[in-house]
């Protein structure tokens, strides 16, 4: 059984912002399986999905970004093995619309990443990141992540979200180097 939790502050204030990426690609992959993220359990919207044949608890911890980390372990708990959870987050160190599938690492700067290894005690869990780097330097990244995308951005949304929704797919039915291999070296190509 995997864990697939997507990074992302709930209420609608947030619902369309660069920090919300993992959320939303949550949605999308409930959305194609059939199901809906209505039960809440450990602090988070979560529902249960078949996808790639594997069993999935798809999750969108609704405890505030930087406090993911209490969700997720408590998701965790409950039987699922580190090595089954796939974290969904954007990252600013990447440009826009670019993937990257990791097997392990640090928290990368990323304050809901580090709540979640601080919490579970160990950075050996799958991550997605979806780049998010604006185009021009910013000074505070706070306002930045928290704000909505341009509209050059909201143009390639989906299919930013349609690669990355393939990675996951690929994870779930190849294993994570395989899906590294495969998607890394693809965004590689596109940025």
């Amino acid at each position: 059984m995997y864990l697939i939790v997507g990074l992302g502050n709930p209420g609608d204030e947030y619902a369309e912002t660069r920090h919300n990426l993992g959320f939303m690609l949550i949605d999308k992959l409930a959305a194609e399986a059939g199901v809906r993220l209505k039960r809440r359990e450990c602090e988070a919207l979560v529902g249960s999905a078949l996808i790639e044949g594997q069993r999935v608890t798809l999750a969108k911890p609704q405890t505030f970004m930087n406090l993911s980390g209490a969700a997720v372990s408590c998701l965790n708990s409950r039987g699922t093995e580190t090595s089954s959870l796939i974290v969904i987050s954007d990252d600013l160190a990447l440009p826009f619309g670019a993937i990257r599938l990791r097997a392990r690492g640090s928290a990368g700067g990323h304050n809901g990443l580090k709540s979640i290894i601080a919490a579970l005690g160990t950075n050996e869990f799958v991550r997605l990141r979806i780049g998010i780097q604006p185009e021009h330097p910013v000074g505070n990244a706070r306002p930045f992540v928290l704000d909505g995308f341009t509209r050059t951005e909201r143009e390639s949304l989906a299919e930013v979200l349609e690669r990355a929704a393939q990675a996951v797919r690929s994870v779930l039915r190849d294993g994570i180097a395989k899906a590294m291999s495969l998607h890394n070296a693809e965004t590689e190509k596109n940025v």
